[in-house]
């Protein structure tokens, strides 16, 4: 029983590391990364839809971002929302595709991007830490119910710091490699 506990502590830890490293891709690192659209949706006909389902993105250079709209009637409330998305670039459109210039980044704004990638990193912690309360409980309520023993408590309690351990140490790793990609010139 504790083996299926420790398990799904396990798994959901994991889970927690992979969406920091998700989050960690909408922040850009100087250059041209279509991820930092990811999370822009546009009103399509009353439907509020991702941005990469009406249009397609490509970073055809490294400092240049292109968004095709597929329906070109489109291309007004695309510009608007990526505007209102306050990823600090500015669209510019042809009539039927937009550009967004990557600008170079400043020293004062790699560091607020470090900042930010420093508090997802101690949000992903944070998750990490209720997950093992979590599972630390249901196998105090085990012992309770007397399904495992007392001993059988203590090794999963080990187990399950561990467990926790290593994945702090692989979000502290992540955060440490995106600083070094944010801070690189």
């Amino acid at each position: 029983m504790q083996d299926k506990i420790i398990d799904q502590a396990k798994e959901r830890m994991e889970k927690s590391v992979d969406n920091l490293s998700q989050a960690l891709l909408s922040l850009r690192a100087g250059r041209a990364n279509t991820h930092v659209l990811d999370r822009i949706t546009i009103d399509y006909y009353g439907v509020s839809t991702p941005l990469n389902q009406v249009a397609n993105i490509a970073a055809p250079e490294a400092r240049l971002i292109t968004v095709s709209p597929f329906d070109p009637s489109q291309i007004q409330a695309i510009e608007k929302a990526i505007q209102v998305a306050d990823i600090g670039i500015n669209p510019s459109n042809d009539g039927k595709i937009i550009r967004l210039a990557v600008p170079q980044l400043t020293e004062e704004r790699r560091k607020e991007l470090v900042k930010q990638a420093h508090k997802y990193g101690e949000e992903a912690k944070v998750s990490i830490r209720n997950i093992r309360r979590k599972a630390l409980q249901e196998l105090k309520d085990e012992e309770k119910n007397s399904t495992i023993t007392e001993d059988d408590l203590k090794d999963a309690e080990k187990d399950i710091q561990k467990l926790t351990d290593d994945q702090i140490k692989a979000i502290d790793n992540v955060i440490e490699n995106k600083e070094k990609d944010i801070l690189e010139v």
